[in-house]
């Protein structure tokens, strides 16, 4: 059962990639992501039951070694946040835009996760550190209040676990804008 994901960030690409093959055959986890991010960083993102995720996670963070930047587990994760991260989102019809924006993946991720257990909007989409200068962000959608209270359930968890840039709510955000945001 799909109940948790991890993410491990390492400042070493190639020790990354090596600790990301090491993570999946210590156990049963899949691999939702693996790739450097800016700048410089590469990031491992599994997931599966807890118990397993948390044996790879540790085994991870034991093998990284020095090159250690960050690492997260949630568990019990909205199934939204492992399709966003995949790059997959769920079906949404757009309204208002909460974004909010980190330094860190794992504040993404975490906020992310928060936002969507805190109110009901979708994901619209989730860049984590990729070609924009290593920082991660979240857009979401639904109605104004839902999207205020999302955003703010996720600033809250994101300051507390990552390092939180900027955030926003746009009531009616202009349709052309609303086209480019998926």
């Amino acid at each position: 059962m799909i109940n948790a994901i991890g993410v491990l960030e390492s400042n070493s690409i190639s020790r990354g990639i090596e600790v990301a093959d090491h993570m999946l055959k210590s156990g049963t986890v899949d691999l939702l992501e693996s790739k450097p991010a800016c700048p410089g960083k590469y990031i491992t993102i599994i997931y599966g039951d807890v118990g397993s995720v948390e044996n790879s996670m540790s085994m991870g963070k034991d093998m990284v070694e020095s090159f250690y930047v960050d690492s997260i587990i949630i568990p019990n994760v909205h199934p939204m946040v492992i399709h966003a991260v995949a790059g997959i989102p769920d079906p949404f019809e757009m309204g208002a835009i909460g974004v909010m924006e980190f330094f860190s993946i794992a504040g993404a991720i975490y906020a992310a996760d928060a936002a969507v257990k805190a109110a009901n909007v979708s994901i619209v989409n989730m860049r984590l550190g990729i070609a924009i200068g290593g920082k991660s962000y979240v857009t979401l959608t639904g109605d104004v209040g839902a999207i205020t209270s999302a955003v703010e359930a996720g600033v809250e968890e994101g300051k507390q676990h990552g390092l939180l840039f900027h955030y926003n709510v746009i009531p009616s955000p202009h349709k052309q804008l609303l086209e480019k945001l998926v």
